[in-house]
C-alpha cells in the first residue's frame, strides 16, 4: 500500500528519471492508499451513553478520563472538557500515514506521474491488483502491460456488492480485468506471465532512445533496406498488419519481425504499433479495410443491459478509432520517434450514435496532435489507399509544416467525395446524355435524321426520338461508368503531385528504400537544425536549413546523396554550427555595447 514513506520514495524515483531524461518504468501491485487508526487509542476511550442502564438507545460521545487524557502525548487528540472528563473531538495521532496524509501523498505522485508523460518516456506493468491511486498511476503513465492476473481497480467487488445491496460482482476481474482494460484502450498490451511481462517492457524500451534528447535507438539490421515490399494490398479489403509485417512468402513494409501491435483490442478500425525501417525505430499507424465489430459488454449491476454488438465499417474513422489515433501519436512523440501514417480513410463516421459519441472531439485531438508533434511524419497512401473529406483535413501537412510530409502510391486516390458521389452531384445524367449526343456516331445520325425531318411529320418525329431514346437506355451504364472514370481522374497522384498538396508520388515496391534514405536524412537533419538554432537564436527551423543546402553539393530532393554528404562532412558542418555560434554572439556583444553606449 502507499503511504507517505511509499509516496515520498515514488516521487523522488520519478523526479530523478525527469531530471536525467531516463526512461520510467513501473512495476505496479498494490493496495491502494494506506489506511489506518491510532491503534493505541483503541483501548483507552470511554462512550458515554444516553441511558446508561440502555445502550441500545445510542450514545452523545466518545471520551477520555483526566488520566488517560494527561498520559497522551500533546497534540494527539482535540477535546472538549465534559463532566467525564474530556469527549473526543478529533483524533490526530502522533505517527504519519494513517489517512488523509497518504491521500496528499497520493495527489502527488500523481501529479508527479503526469508530468513525467509529457517529458518523458513512461510504462507501467501491472503484475498484480493494483488498487486505488495505484489503477491512476498507470493510467497517467499512459503505457501500460498487463498481466492477465493483474486487475486495475478502484473500488474492490466486496464493497461495490454491499452499495449495491446484493452479490453482483464475483471477482475483481469483472472490474479491472484484461476483458475490461484491454477493450477499452486503458492497456496496450496483455501478457499471460511475468516472464512475458519483462520480455515485453524489454522489447519496447528496444524502441526508445536512451534519453530524450538522444537520436532515436538505431541499430543494424539484417534485412536489406533496398529489398522491394513484396506483400502488396489489394483493392478487395485485406488485413493491414501483413502490409507493415509481411508473411513467411512476402517481405513486408517493415523490417522482418519487427514490427509490434499495440491497442489491439480497442477502436479495432484503425491498426496502431511499432516497427523498424532499416533498424530505425517508428511509429505505425494504418487502417482496418475489413468489416470490424465492437462489444460493449452488458453491465452486471443492471439486469435489464444486454451485449451490444457495433458492427464498424473498414476505412471509416469512428469515436473509438480517432481516439486511439490522437492517444498512439502523443505516445510516439513522447517516445522521439519518426512516424509512419498509411492514410487509407474514406471519411468520419457522422451518424446520430457517433456524433453523440463524441466523434468531432476525438477527430480533433488528432489534429491537435499532430500540431504538436516533435519528429518526423510520412502520410503515406498505400496501393489502391484513398483519403477523402474530413479524414484527409485531419492529417493534411498544413497543420505541421515543419514536420509533416505526404505521399502517395501511383494507384492511390485522394480528393473530397469518392467519384460515384461527385458524378451524382457534379456530372449527372443531363451532363452524361450531353456527352452521349456528343461522342456516340448512331445518336448524332438520329439527331441529324430528327433535326431533318419535317415538323408536320409527327409519326416520323416520334419514330425517331423513340430510337433515340432507346439507344440513350442501352448507352447510360457505360457512360456513367465513363462519368465516375472522369471523376476518378481528378483524384490521382498526378493532380496530386501537380497542386503541390503531395511531395512525391512513391510506388509501394520501393516505398521502404525510399522512407529509408528520407527518415535518416531527417534525422541528422533535424539534429544540424537543432544544433544551428542553439548556436543562433534568430535562426529558424527554414534559415537553418538554408544554412545546410548551401553548403550541400548534393541534389537537394536526393535523399541518399544528401544523407551521403552529411556523413561526408559531419566536421564541416560541425565547424559551420560552430562559426555561427561565434556570429551569434560577437552579434549579442555589439547589441550590447550599443545599449550600454546610448
Amino acid at each position: 500500500s502507499f503511504g507517505v514513506p511509499e509516496d515520498e520514495l515514488f516521487y523522488k524515483a520519478s523526479k530523478y528519471a525527469r531530471e536525467n531524461k531516463l526512461p520510467r518504468v513501473y512495476i505496479a501491485c498494490n493496495s491502494g492508499a494506506r489506511i489506518g487508526l491510532v491503534d493505541d487509542l483503541k483501548p483507552k476511550f470511554e462512550i458515554k451513553f444516553v441511558d446508561e442502564a440502555s445502550p441500545s438507545k445510542g450514545f452523545e460521545y466518545l471520551y477520555l478520563t483526566d488520566e488517560v487524557y494527561k498520559s497522551l502525548p500533546e497534540g494527539s487528540v482535540n477535546v472538549e472538557k465534559v463532566p467525564e472528563g474530556w469527549a473526543i473531538k478529533d483524533i490526530i495521532g502522533t505517527s504519519e500515514g494513517i489517512g488523509v496524509e497518504n491521500l496528499q501523498g497520493s495527489g502527488k505522485i500523481a501529479g508527479e506521474t503526469s508530468r513525467a508523460y509529457d517529458e518523458i518516456f513512461t510504462l507501467s506493468y501491472v503484475t498484480g491488483r493494483s488498487v486505488g491511486i495505484g489503477a491512476y498511476l498507470v493510467r497517467l503513465g499512459q503505457r501500460i502491460i498487463q498481466m492477465k492476473q493483474g486487475p486495475m481497480l478502484l473500488t474492490g467487488y466486496g464493497a461495490l456488492n454491499k452499495l449495491l445491496g446484493r452479490e453482483v460482482y464475483t471477482s475483481q476481474d469483472q472490474l479491472g480485468g484484461p476483458q475490461v482494460m484491454y477493450p477499452n484502450g486503458c492497456t496496450h498490451e496483455v501478457v499471460d506471465d511475468d516472464q512475458q511481462g519483462v520480455q515485453s517492457i524489454i522489447q519496447w524500451l528496444s524502441f526508445v532512445p536512451k534519453t530524450t534528447d538522444a537520436l532515436p535507438a538505431v541499430r543494424e539490421s539484417s534485412d536489406p533496406v533496398n529489398r522491394e515490399v513484396e506483400w502488396k494490398p489489394t483493392p478487395t479489403p485485406y488485413d493491414p498488419r501483413l502490409m507493415l509485417s509481411g508473411t513467411d512468402d512476402a517481405a513486408g513494409f517493415f523490417d522482418k519481425g519487427s514490427f509490434k501491435e499495440y491497442l489491439e483490442g480497442w477502436g479495432k478500425s484503425v491498426v496502431i504499433g511499432r516497427g523498424r525501417l532499416g533498424g530505425i525505430p517508428m511509429g505505425a499507424i494504418s487502417v482496418e479495410t475489413r468489416l470490424v465489430e465492437r462489444v460493449v459488454p452488458a453491465d452486471p449491476a443492471d439486469p435489464n443491459s444486454r451485449e451490444a454488438i457495433l458492427p464498424q465499417a473498414g476505412q471509416v474513422l469512428f469515436p473509438d478509432s480517432s481516439y486511439k489515433t490522437a492517444q498512439a501519436l502523443k505516445d510516439f512523440n513522447n517516445e522521439g520517434l519518426p512516424v509512419m501514417i498509411f492514410a487509407n480513410w474514406r471519411g468520419f463516421s457522422g451518424g446520430s450514435r457517433d456524433m453523440s459519441g463524441e466523434i468531432l472531439k476525438f477527430g480533433s485531438m488528432i489534429v491537435d496532435a499532430l500540431r504538436e508533434y516533435e519528429h518526423p511524419i510520412y502520410i503515406y497512401f498505400p496501393p489502391y489507399g484513398e483519403l477523402r473529406g474530413g479524414s484527409w483535413v485531419v492529417v493534411d501537412p498544413t497543420i505541421n509544416e515543419e514536420k509533416m510530409t505526404m505521399f502517395s502510391d501511383p494507384e492511390a486516390r485522394g480528393g473530397i467525395l469518392e467519384p460515384a458521389g461527385i458524378v451524382e452531384i457534379k456530372f449527372r445524367l443531363a451532363d452524361q446524355l450531353k456527352a452521349m449526343h456528343r461522342i456516340d456516331p448512331q445518336l448524332q445520325m438520329l439527331d441529324a435524321e430528327l433535326e431533318a425531318t419535317d415538323d408536320t411529320d409527327a409519326s416520323a418525329k416520334d419514330a425517331i426520338k423513340d430510337q433515340i431514346g432507346a439507344r440513350e437506355e442501352l448507352l447510360k451504364p457505360v457512360y456513367l461508368q465513363a462519368a465516375t472514370e472522369f471523376a476518378d481522374l481528378h483524384d490521382k497522384t498526378g493532380r496530386m503531385k501537380a497542386k503541390g498538396v503531395i511531395k512525391e508520388a512513391v510506388p509501394w515496391a520501393e516505398s521502404r528504400k525510399y522512407f529509408f534514405y528520407l527518415a535518416k536524412r531527417r534525422i541528422a537533419q533535424d539534429n544540424y537544425v537543432a544544433q544551428l538554432m542553439a548556436a543562433d537564436s534568430s535562426l529558424d527551423s527554414k534559415a537553418a536549413l538554408d544554412v545546410l543546402s548551401g553548403m550541400c553539393s548534393a541534389d537537394w530532393e536526393d535523399n541518399e546523396a544528401v544523407l551521403d554528404f552529411y556523413t561526408a562532412n559531419d566536421a564541416a558542418i560541425s565547424a559551420k554550427i560552430s562559426e555561427v555560434k561565434t556570429a551569434s554572439i560577437k552579434a549579442q556583444i555589439e547589441a550590447l555595447q550599443a545599449e550600454l553606449a546610448e
